[in-house]
Parts: C-alpha cells; structure tokens; sequence
C-alpha cells in the first residue's frame, strides 16, 4: 500500500452522490479531502489550501472542468489533475495537455472501481502504486 496520509485531494463535482462516494473511499484511504461543486467555489478552496491532486469532473455549471484546470494551473503550478468525466468521447484539450495531463489521468464515470483514482494520484505525485 502506497502511503498517502499527507496528500491532501480536491474533488470537483457538480454531482453531490460522486462527490460524497469519492470523498469517502478516498478518506478510508488515508487522504484528506476537500470537495467543491463548482468552478468558482473550487478556486477558493485551492487559493486557502496546498491542494496537491484534483479530480475534475469537465461538465459544470458556469465554469467548465477545463477552464477550472488552466485558472488552477496558474494559481498552483504544482497541482496536478485527474479528469473524471462522463463524456464517453471525451478528448484532451490541448491547454490541458499542455501543462501535462494525458489520457492516463482521465477517468469516464461511473467507475467500476474507484482504486483507479488511486493509483493514479499515487503515480502523479511519484510515490508508486
């Protein structure tokens, strides 16, 4: 088991039930985490805390998943991000490639098994899964 106490997670979804399902098995995994509905709220809670993973979902009120990626970016260079979406075809944007996410950190809902998100925090923060 790849140790993860200190990472702290932000989930952003507008989807209460994906939101409070992901919130707890992450916890039970020894993560601390943060959710946010939107776009808007998300950049709040990223501007008061070290937010090292995102999970993204990219269809949200107002500001979309991907515009909320590229403000965080900014804001927090050394975030990094998993794209959780329900767009079966969904395709990276190129201002989302360009500061590093590829395909291995999209994740299409529902999933079967939540492991995957992580596993993939594990990788994208170099501590092995």
């Amino acid at each position: 088991m790849t140790d993860l106490a200190d990472v702290t997670v932000l989930i952003l979804d507008d989807e209460q039930m994906v939101r409070e399902n992901l919130e707890a098995f992450l916890e039970d995994e020894g993560l601390r985490v943060l959710t946010a509905s939107n776009g808007e709220e998300a950049l709040n809670v990223l501007a008061a805390n070290t937010i090292m993973v995102g999970v993204v979902d990219m269809r949200l009120p107002g500001m979309a998943g991907s515009e909320f990626i590229v403000k965080a970016h900014a804001l927090s260079p050394e975030t990094r991000f998993i794209v959780h979406t329900g767009s079966t075809n969904y395709k990276l944007p190129r201002e989302l490639r360009a500061i590093g996410i590829t395909r291995d950190e999209v994740f299409i809902k529902p999933l079967a098994d939540m492991q995957v998100i992580l596993d993939a925090t594990a990788r994208l923060l170099g501590r092995g899964a």
